[in-house]
């Protein structure tokens, strides 16, 4: 059943994006856009990205954070695989069904797209890493939407309707912010502002569909008695 792999796929693939991103964070040498001379790694003043770079803003080699970054975004392919088998959950209505597969596909083909970040390391690939990094979001904003609905039309508690229905605001906000904020060349306000809010919008929707996997868990359990 779902609980047997894809719940436990989603849970590894989204903790161990944290682990990598605090371990190539650890090895990162140095430098932002703005500054070459930064001492390592700054969650203000540096982007996710730059932990994918094969050489940092230094000029130094970033091999070690390169591979743990980059790892990190191609697994989440498999999560995009996974959550083409959610949509069995809701089977038993089949509207709600149909919304959960075109809500999967959605969150699919975004997978995809944030691999496409892991195979594109900013410095080597730049106008393709920016691509795939500005439409994975873009992508979730259909996923999410979709599986509100279907939440809504589903038995889980108040608590999942509300994490999805947060998830949809935050990549909804993101995505504004990305298309119509000011760019973080410019200056380096701009920059400190958009590392900043990236993070939080990253790990934000990394604990949102983390969380989500304790829904689905329930609801195959329900299944399971029936």
């Amino acid at each position: 059943m779902i609980n047997f792999w894809t719940v436990k796929v989603i849970r590894f693939v989204t903790i161990f994006f944290v682990i990598a991103v605090i371990v190539a964070s650890y090895f990162y040498p140095g430098g932002n856009i703005h500054d070459t001379a930064q001492l390592g790694y700054s969650f203000t003043h540096n982007f996710l990205s730059d932990l994918g770079g094969l050489e940092s803003h230094s000029g130094e080699d970033n091999t070690i954070s390169s591979i743990f970054f980059n790892l990190s975004m191609l697994l989440f392919f498999f999560i995009g695989i996974s959550f083409l088998f959610v949509p069995i959950l809701f089977k038993e209505n089949k509207t709600t069904f149909i919304l959960a597969i075109i809500g999967s596909l959605f969150f699919f083909i975004g997978s995809i797209f944030f691999a496409g970040v892991g195979f594109t390391p900013y410095d080597v690939f730049f106008d393709l890493h920016v691509f795939f990094a500005l439409n994975s979001f873009g992508l979730m904003v259909p996923a999410s939407f979709l599986y509100l609905i279907v939440f809504l039309r589903s038995s889980l508690s108040k608590k999942y309707i509300t994490v999805i229905a947060l998830f949809l605001v935050f990549v909804t906000a993101y995505v504004i912010y990305l298309n119509f904020g000011e760019s973080p060349l410019l200056n380096k306000n701009a920059m400190i502002t958009s590392a900043i809010i990236q993070k939080l919008i990253a790990f934000l929707s990394i604990a949102s569909i983390f969380s989500l996997t304790f829904g689905f868990s329930k609801i195959e359990r329900e299944l399971s008695k029936i």
